[in-house]
C-alpha cells in the first residue's frame, strides 16, 4: 500500500498536509477502536498480504512475550521486559523499515528485529545467554542484537541509544550514503533525559537520515506523562528542535506503518530527519521486576488492556474485511506457540559459553594481563550451576 502524493492526499492522509501545530497536537488514525475505518478510501489500496504479516508480527510479540514471561517466573532467565499493548507500535514501525535501513532499538522493540529477520532461535539463545549467543553471554536478557539484520543492541542507559542513531544517520549523509534511514526508539521517559535533547539538536541541525520513534506508554516506569512534562505533547518537543514532529495512534497498527513509512521515505530522500510520537500505553509492568497495582490505576490499564488493545482491533478490521476467518487468530496463535517451545527446548539444552570466551572481542588479541586471568579462572573450583540437569 503505497502513500498518497501531496496532491492526492485526502481524508485521513491530509494530516500530513497540516501546519506544524496541528501534527504535533493531532493524532494520525485509520482505524478506530472497534476495527472500523475512518476513511473507507484511504484503505482501499491496502495490500492483503502485508496485512496478514503486520497481524501475524504482532501476534508473534504477544506469544513470545507471555512464554518469556513464564520462564522469568519460573526461574529459567533472569529478566524480562515485555511489550503487551504495544504490538502495533512495535510492528507497525518495523514494516515501515527497509532492509538497508539501521535499528537502534530501546527496551521493547525486539519485534522489529523478529520482523525483519532476527531468528527466534537467536533472540531465545541471547535471553539465556548460552553458547549460541552471538555476545557471547554478555548483555542482559532483553538486549538482542542482529548484525545481519542492521538491529543494533540497546543499551539499559535510558536515552543513550538516541545520539547512536543520529550518529548512524550523520555518517550515512557524510559518506553519501544514499536511500537509507536509521530508525531510533525511545519511550516517552527517555525524551526526559539529557542525550535526547543532544541529540535532537544533532538531529535538526545536521538534517541526519533518521526517524526518531517515542513509544509514548505514558508511563516512565512509575512516574506518569503528566508529573514528567510539562510539554502539551511529547511530538512538541521534537519541533522545538527544527523537526518535522508528527503523533500517530500506537495501537492502530496501519496508522503506525503510514506515519513511519512517511518518515522513513522523506529521511531516505535526503529531505532530514522527522520525529515520531506514538501514543500507546503500558498494559503490562515495566518488567518482571515491577509492580504497576503500586503506584497506578488499573482500572484505567483495564480499558487500554481491552477496548483498545491492537491486535483485537486489527483483528477486528481484518475478519469485517473477510481477510481472517473466525478462529484464524487461535489456530495462528497455537503455530506460533509451538514454534517458540520447540526453540525455547533448542536453546535450553545448549551449554553456557565457554570460559575462555570472556577474554575474545576485547582487544584483537588477548593480552598478557587477561591469558593470566583466564588461567587462574580455569582453575578456580566452579559451583555447578541449579538449572543444570
Amino acid at each position: 500500500m503505497a502513500l498518497a502524493t501531496p496532491a492526492a492526499r485526502s481524508g485521513a492522509f491530509s494530516y500530513f498536509d497540516g501546519d506544524d501545530d496541528a501534527k504535533i497536537s493531532g493524532l494520525f488514525q485509520l482505524l478506530r477502536e472497534d476495527g472500523t475505518p475512518v476513511d473507507e478510501a484511504a484503505l482501499a489500496g491496502l495490500d492483503r498480504a502485508l496485512a496478514e504479516r503486520l497481524f501475524e508480527g504482532m501476534l508473534r510479540i504477544r506469544v513470545v512475550d507471555a512464554r518469556m514471561m513464564a520462564l522469568q517466573r519460573q526461574g529459567r532467565i533472569g529478566f524480562y521486559g515485555e511489550a503487551m499493548g504495544q504490538e502495533a507500535a512495535v510492528i507497525g514501525s518495523a514494516a515501515a523499515s527497509q532492509p538497508q535501513d539501521w535499528i537502534v532499538p530501546a527496551l521493547r522493540e525486539a519485534g522489529v528485529g523478529l520482523y525483519r529477520g532476527m531468528t527466534l532461535d537467536s533472540y531465545i539463545a541471547q535471553i539465556f545467554g548460552n553458547a549460541a549467543d552471538p555476545t557471547k553471554g554478555r548483555q542482559l536478557p532483553c538486549h538482542p542484537c542482529d548484525r545481519e539484520h542492521h538491529y543494533v543492541v540497546m543499551s539499559s542507559c535510558v536515552s543513550t541509544q538516541i545520539p547512536h542513531a543520529v550518529g548512524i544517520a550523520m555518517a550515512m549523509k557524510i559518506s553519501g550514503d544514499r536511500g537509507k534511514a536509521c530508525l531510533g526508539f525511545m519511550g516517552d521517559g527517555g525524551t526526559s533525559a539529557g542525550d535526547f535533547h543532544v541529540a535532537l539538536n544533532f538531529a535538526g541541525v545536521t538534517r541526519a537520515p533518521c526517524v526518531l520513534i517515542c513509544q509514548n506508554n505514558q508511563w516512565a516506569i512509575s512516574t506518569p506523562s503528566s508529573l514528567q512534562t510539562a510539554a502539551p505533547t511529547i511530538a512538541t518537543k521534537g519541533a522545538g528542535y527544527g523537526l518535522e514532529a508528527i503523533r500517530a495512534d500506537g495501537n492502530d497498527v496501519l496508522a503506525v506503518y503510514h506515519a513511519v513509512s512517511y518518515a522513513a521515505d522523506k529521511a531516505r530522500r535526503g529531505d532530514g530527519p522527522t520525529f515520531v510520537e506514538l501514543l500507546t500505553y503500558r498494559v503490562s509492568a515495566h518488567s518482571s521486576s515491577d509492580d504497576p497495582s503500586r503506584y497506578r490505576d488499573e482500572g484505567v490499564t483495564q480499558v487500554w488492556r481491552s477496548e483498545r488493545d491492537p491486535i483485537r482491533r486489527f483483528e477486528a478490521y481484518l475478519l469485517g474485511r473477510g481477510w481472517l476467518a473466525e478462529g484464524a487468530r487461535a489456530q495462528l496463535a497455537e503455530r506460533l506457540e509451538a514454534e517458540v517451545r520447540e526453540a525455547i527446548a533448542r536453546q535450553e539444552a545448549v551449554g553456557a559459553p565457554a570460559l575462555e570466551t570472556i577474554v575474545e572481542d576485547v582487544y584483537e588479541e588477548p593480552t598478557w594481563l587477561q591469558r593470566e586471568q583466564l588461567a587462574e579462572l580455569l582453575a578456580a573450583p566452579r559451583a555447578r550451576s541449579p538449572h543444570q540437569h
